[in-house]
């Protein structure tokens, strides 16, 4: 295969042990749905961790495949959760050119040993869950693939599967975009996996003219396993300025867990002859890329299917020149797993310009609506929608109505004259631009917030991005931003109450665009705007950051708090007296781990060096655990030796990045 490493090259280790209406969604039947189902032995059931979050480990990124970030450990509750303490800390100092500052990965842990990437090159590491003893590390060599690597980063995890007889594996996609297998005891390649143990997932991937996939296509999430299949997705440059309208396609593709063998591929973006087709006008799906699921997935192992969280197409913020709704962008799309087939999918944005593709993964959950129970999955948003379905069927749980939106002024530009937005639940965030947004802790910063503001159009939710000028005035400014509401860091959710706990913050930005010229052969791109009324405040009132509680069996709100407290530079930049301001939280997305009783919360980068213990019912803050720096991964939690402990990424920018285990005080 073209440009495949040969395996003692790529592996360093070290033994420490159109009518947008008719594209809503095209579902199978149930009875298809009941012919795809996959028995489940045992034995896979453990190899894709089905049920083993609640048996004390944590074998999958999102803790089970359903991603709800949840354990039903009890040994730490309301009563002891302050006597939590450091049980032993690892740092990732000395992987990487440099020492890594935030590391957004998930740990995994698996028969006690806790697996961890760590670095820009992205080792994988596997350390005793009892002491945080390195056992092994692994990390690649592929330097000819890095320095344009559009996710050269630590990543957010690795994957683990076996087959429940003796074969467990790591599978981790590195920087380069090559997937590795390692043996999950040794760190060694397995020598029976793809050409000594490592895949290159370039190779048979689609192309575009004149457009190398080196350096154009990579990965940042883990893959899945679902009944013996990898499914994985890719990762592109930032779309805010692309350099042209041509880039590479976001395809999904299945292998084989023990051989590598390619079974299947998926366009996101469909070739002659596919469904969906004809919702990319005048040929655009010949040269449009991206499409591409760059969150984790989630799966549902029994019923066969992967959910797959599409982003947005070529370029972010300008759709000119791929005219049409562009299925299967910005989805959410349910395939089954061993043939790579659509069981059904559902478009939750129509030709987006706003970047406001799929952040996380879906979460599964089993709920009782209206008195019927329901197999559900949620997809959660940068607009701050909820969006429910049937899982099987992709049956909306609730209406989702299609509403008009308003339309574009930019020439050359399309846009669809609807969107499809949820009855239920309510947003979890806020929406659009009103007067009542502005900052106003006192009239003289209302009216500074006002003038700030002032400089662009005022939009609702979907207005499209305007032309922007030279000065930075112009385009239109919107909440939720480009980043959300929601984002990677996705939500959790508690199965036995069915309620699910979303972090979000409240941040504007300014959707406007400028002529590509010699940026690009695009005939607009992204310019930008600042927003705050000082350095580091925003024009919006607070909160900006806030944790909601939904009830997913009826769709309402149970409650919602402030994220964090004030930061401390809010008051000295206004000029103000900080009693005189409120919590106002802050920009963050909290990282978040459900148990039986509680709601831990870590403030992610910039934030507190603490670890948030909530009350799930009502959302008080029950107490505060002291990290040596800001959480910048999600918790998990797992049992060793009788122990339950919690372990979580933390660092900053004057503290390498690292990762702390806290269990009870003995």
């Amino acid at each position: 295969m073209a440009g495949v490493h040969a395996s003692h090259n790529l592996t360093r280790l070290t033994h420490l042990y159109e009518d947008p209406t008719m594209i809503r969604f095209i579902s199978i039947t149930s009875a298809l749905v009941s012919m795809s189902v996959f028995a489940t032995s045992p034995a896979m059931a453990q190899a894709t961790g089905g049920g083993s979050a609640l048996a004390g480990e944590w074998p999958v990124y999102g803790g089970s495949p359903s991603h709800d970030r949840y354990t039903a450990l009890a040994q730490i509750d309301r009563g002891n959760v302050s006597d939590l303490e450091v049980a032993w800390r690892w740092s990732t100092a000395g992987f990487g050119p440099t020492p890594e500052a935030r590391n957004a990965s998930t740990p995994l842990m698996v028969d006690g040993v806790v697996y961890v990437t760590a670095g820009s090159r992205r080792a994988v590491v596997a350390l005793d869950a009892g002491t945080g003893k390195t056992l092994w590390s692994w990390e690649p060599a592929e330097e000819d693939r890095l320095e344009d690597a559009p996710r050269l980063n630590s990543g957010r995890g690795v994957t683990y599967w076996s087959d429940g007889e003796g074969d467990a594996r790591i599978l981790v996609v590195t920087p380069g975009y090559h997937m590795v297998a390692l043996n999950a005891r040794t760190g060694e390649p397995v020598a029976s996996f793809a050409l000594a143990g490592t895949l290159d997932l370039m190779a048979e991937h689609r192309t575009r003219p004149d457009i190398p996939l080196v350096g154009t296509i990579g990965a940042s999430s883990p893959a899945v396993v679902v009944n013996d299949v990898i499914v994985v997705g890719s990762a592109h440059h930032v779309g805010m300025r692309p350099p042209s309208r041509v880039n590479t396609p976001g395809d999904i593709r299945g292998y084989d867990v023990r051989t590598g063998a390619l079974l299947w591929t998926f366009h996101t973006i469909p070739e002659e002859g596919e469904f969906g087709r004809d919702t990319w006008r005048e040929g655009s799906a010949d040269y449009s890329g991206n499409a591409a699921v760059w969150a984790p997935m989630s799966y549902d192992p029994e019923l066969g299917l992967v959910y797959l969280p599409t982003e947005a197409a070529t370029g972010d913020l300008y759709g000119g020149h791929r005219p049409g709704a562009n299925l299967y962008s910005s989805s959410l799309v349910a395939l089954d797993a061993r043939t790579g087939q659509p069981a059904w999918h559902y478009q939750l944005v129509h030709h987006d310009i706003w970047d406001w593709d799929n952040p996380t993964a879906p979460i599964l959950a089993d709920v009782t609506v209206d008195g019927r129970p329901r197999r559900i999955v949620a997809q959660i948003t940068k607009q701050s929608f909820v969006y429910v379905f049937d899982r099987a069927t992709g049956e909306p749980i609730w209406p989702i109505e299609e509403r008009p939106v308003p339309q574009t002024d930019v020439p050359g530009e399309w846009t669809s004259p609807t969107q499809p937005i949820p009855t239920r639940p309510a947003p979890f965030d806020r929406q659009g631009f009103t007067e009542g947004d502005l900052l106003d802790f006192t009239p003289e910063i209302r009216e500074r917030a006002r003038a700030v503001a002032n400089r662009h159009r005022w939009g609702t939710l979907f207005s499209p991005p305007s032309a922007m000028n030279e000065d930075g005035t112009g385009g239109t400014l919107m909440m939720p931003s480009t980043t959300g509401g929601a984002n990677w860091e996705g939500a959790a959710l508690d199965p036995t109450s069915g309620v699910l706990f979303v972090p979000s913050v409240s941040s504007p930005s300014v959707y406007g665009l400028i002529p590509g010229g010699e940026v690009s052969d695009m005939d607009w791109i992204a310019g930008f705007a600042r927003t705050g009324v000082a350095p580091g405040v925003p024009i919006v009132r607070p909160p900006w950051g806030r944790i909601t509680a939904i009830d997913l069996d009826t769709g309402d709100h149970v409650w919602s708090v402030v994220n964090a407290d004030t930061p401390d530079h809010i008051a000295r930049r206004l000029g103000l007296d900080p009693n005189a301001i409120p919590r106002t939280g802050k920009p963050l997305r909290s990282m978040l781990l459900a148990t039986s009783t509680l709601l831990f919360a870590g403030e992610g980068f910039g934030g507190d060096a603490l670890l948030r213990a909530l009350d799930k019912t009502t959302g008080e803050t029950v107490t505060d655990i002291a990290l040596p720096a800001a959480a910048t991964g999600h918790p998990i939690s797992y049992v060793h030796d009788g122990r339950q402990y919690i372990v979580v990424a933390v660092g900053s920018t004057d503290h390498p990045a690292e990762f702390v285990a806290l269990t009870l005080r003995r």
